[in-house]
């Protein structure tokens, strides 16, 4: 394959990395993992397995000269679509053009790199482009990501929003891919009660998509965060949707799927959740809603944990005895309250005016009639029974 490969160079002089030069710019390891991602698609294994190989200097440096050793995957074909998209890269340029939006490329090694992400294997991002405050590594650590379908039902909507909401309130950082639907209301809820959230592109991080929510991705950068592998100025398409799900799926600590058809993206990102061994959670819908039918069937197969409030949600990626969701219960009545001797003798008072004597009191209760009538008083002393003539009756309440 190697003989292959040396046929397959591009023509012209070899040209150097950009960036590797001497000078205060920006490191050559940084420039070249920015020329990697024009190179490559998001997720690109070989190109994944090559870095965990060799720098990403030497591997763009070996693209170039078409001097490539034996790689699995790596084949003349691919490595002459890498070669395609050299001419008129300029990574200088990419990492201008985040800097004047307020951006940073970041990439492993980082401080600010979630190492969580390393969980992606030779899929793992080249870097990522990210605008807005805060530290992506330490917001991540307290993350949950939460999805579902782009054409919800206002139900949908309304729980997305509480749930992230809570969430937020409770000091977690929401997640999502800022589309229509599910996505939107999360990060809608979660922005509404002043708390954090993130979207992770399927684009650049300058460019608005859907343009809908351009507004919206506007205050995700403003008040949160902004994510993609792709450079600046690069659109979606069907395959960078999917793509995109697997960073949300491993950046996050749980994955929350609200509305989702039998075919839906947001099983994708649920299913790489739980390859990751991510919590993953689902809520119910209604049994007629085909937009929940994806999540009960996802539950069903004990793929999913059933939740229904950020309580539940917390307790499951929550600190271990840190988070625990209240114990549900009905209500305490006072004659739960009750002994249980006391119990079965006002379980055996009849509820007509005429009442009962002690004596079929004590044949009901299978009590003898001493300890029949000791325990009638004190139910009377509680309000429960009273006495009328020989007969004893229940209180009439209003």
């Amino acid at each position: 394959m190697n003989q292959l490969l040396r046929h397959a160079r591009i023509s012209g002089p070899a040209e150097a990395v950009p960036g590797s030069g001497a000078g205060t710019g920006p490191d050559p390891e940084r420039l070249a993992r920015v020329l990697l991602g024009r190179l490559s698609e998001p997720g690109d294994a070989v190109v994944g397995r090559w870095l965990g190989q060799l720098p990403a200097v030497d591997v763009v440096q070996a693209i170039r000269d078409g001097t490539v050793p034996d790689h699995p995957g790596l084949d003349a074909t691919r490595l002459a679509g890498y070669q395609a998209r050299l001419p008129g890269l300029d990574p200088q340029m990419d990492l201008k053009r985040v800097q004047d939006v307020g951006g940073r490329f970041i990439i492993p090694g980082d401080t600010e790199w979630p190492s969580q992400l390393d969980d992606l294997g030779d899929g793992r991002p080249i870097g990522l482009w990210v605008t807005g405050t805060g530290s992506l590594r330490l917001l991540a650590l307290r993350s949950v990501a939460m999805v579902g379908s782009r054409a919800c039902t206002a139900y949908g909507a309304h729980v997305a929003g509480e749930l992230a909401a809570q969430l937020a309130e409770r000091g977690w950082v929401v997640i999502s891919g800022a589309a229509y639907g599910i996505d939107a209301a999360a990060h809608r809820g979660a922005l509404a009660v002043g708390g954090m959230t993130a979207a992770v592109l399927a684009c650049g991080v300058d460019v608005a998509y859907p343009k809908g929510n351009a507004e919206l991705i506007r205050r995700i950068g403003v008040q949160g965060l902004l994510i993609s592998e792709l450079p600046p100025g690069e659109h979606p398409n069907r395959f960078r949707f999917v793509l995109r799900n697997r960073v949300i799926a491993a950046l996050t600590r749980g994955t929350v799927v609200v509305e989702a058809a039998v075919r839906s993206g947001a099983l994708s990102t649920a299913r790489r959740a739980r390859d990751l061994n991510r919590h993953t959670m689902g809520v119910a819908g209604p049994v007629t809603s085909a937009l929940s039918a994806g999540v009960h069937a996802l539950i069903r197969s004990g793929g999913a944990v059933l939740v229904t409030d950020a309580a539940e949600i917390t307790e499951l990626i929550g600190a271990i005895g840190d988070d625990l969701a209240p114990q549900r219960s009905g209500p305490v009545l006072p004659r739960d309250l009750l002994e249980p001797a006391v119990a079965r003798v006002l379980e055996a008072v009849p509820a007509t005016a005429e009442g009962a004597p002690v004596e079929r009191l004590a044949r009901q209760s299978g009590l003898p009639p001493d300890e029949v009538l000791q325990r009638l008083y004190e139910l009377g002393s509680l309000g429960y029974v009273e006495r009328h003539g020989a007969h004893w009756r229940m209180v009439r309440r209003r």
